[in-house]
């Protein structure tokens, strides 16, 4: 990354404390005129930060924060802090106040959806976008950090799962995939025991976090805690540049063309699991006998549930 890494503690402020809403009742609200009035006071690396949202509004609702830093040659910490300046929480809450002023609210449940779309359409449209999701997926998929990912996960002793807010079942999944062929793992999906469990990890440890974003306060800092204690960690996030990939040993590219101002993911799960079925069976494979005897074994007692 060619940006400074963020101060998560002091600058960050997680995307599931900020819902998007249609309307002004988180009372922050027009971004551009705030901006516009304090461009003349600001210092030069604000008034970089600032020109970037002032020229590329639409572009920006799109962008991550260190997409947004890049672009100005700026921190990541200087475009929070100048968001903070304009009396948002954070970066996110600002493109949320961005995407209020510039998309339809319709576009809050889906981007490909028109308020007059009747169910047939509403069926097609997100089964579509669901199914390029999965196809732009396959493709930027990295088939060598699928490997590493694989043999990192052979020779690890356990594995943790990290994931906040709509990535946290998917952590779920992944962590009941990960039993089911015999691999010791558990799951974290509250933020204070992400970072006192990564804090405890070490060298003999797979951490495996999830965040289509990249830019979720808990799950980086859950992340760089990880990282910092010898464990390898391999994170599945969005293509694009993002906070996290400060702190990933190994990276596993989705292509949901969903955008990040709205915090209620959907095209991204799809992108996700099917990462992680992938995963899961490259692991399956490599461990053939171990997988399909563990299966075997659960099967047995997973039977004794049903009727």
């Amino acid at each position: 990354m060619t940006s400074p890494r963020l101060k998560l503690d002091a600058d960050a402020m997680p995307e599931s404390s900020e819902p998007a809403r249609h309307g002004t009742q988180d009372g922050f609200d027009g971004v551009i005129e705030r901006l516009t009035a304090l461009r003349p006071t600001l210092p030069p690396t604000a008034a970089r930060i600032a020109d970037v949202f002032l020229a590329h509004a639409a572009e920006v609702v799109h962008m991550s924060v260190t997409e947004v830093a890049e672009r100005a040659e700026a921190s990541e910490g200087s475009v929070i802090s100048l968001c903070r300046q304009l009396g948002a929480r954070g970066f996110q809450q600002v493109k949320i106040a961005l995407a209020r002023d510039l998309v339809q609210p319709v576009q809050f449940i889906h981007e490909d959806l028109a308020r007059a779309d009747d169910t047939g359409t509403v069926i097609e449209k997100i089964f579509r976008s669901d199914l390029q999701a999965l196809h732009d997926t396959m493709k930027v998929l990295d088939k060598a950090g699928m490997e590493r990912a694989v043999a990192a996960i052979r020779r690890a002793r356990r594995v943790e799962l990290y994931g906040i807010g709509s990535a946290a079942p998917i952590a779920e999944d992944a962590n009941y995939r990960l039993l089911r062929i015999g691999v010791e793992s558990k799951v974290v999906v509250d933020s204070h025991i992400q970072a006192i469990s990564a804090s405890l990890t070490g060298p003999d440890v797979v951490a495996i976090t999830i965040s289509h974003s990249g830019s979720t306060h808990e799950t980086v800092t859950a992340t760089r805690l990880a990282q910092e204690a010898g464990a390898t960690t391999i994170c599945i996030t969005n293509f694009g540049k993002s906070p996290l990939l400060a702190y990933a040993d190994i990276v596993l590219n989705t292509m949901a063309r969903e955008t990040q101002f709205r915090t209620e993911a959907m095209t991204s799960r799809i992108a996700q699991l099917a990462v992680i079925d992938a995963l899961i069976a490259c692991l399956s494979l490599a461990d053939y006998d171990k997988a399909v005897a563990t299966i075997g074994r659960t099967f047995d007692v997973l039977s004794t549930k049903r009727f």
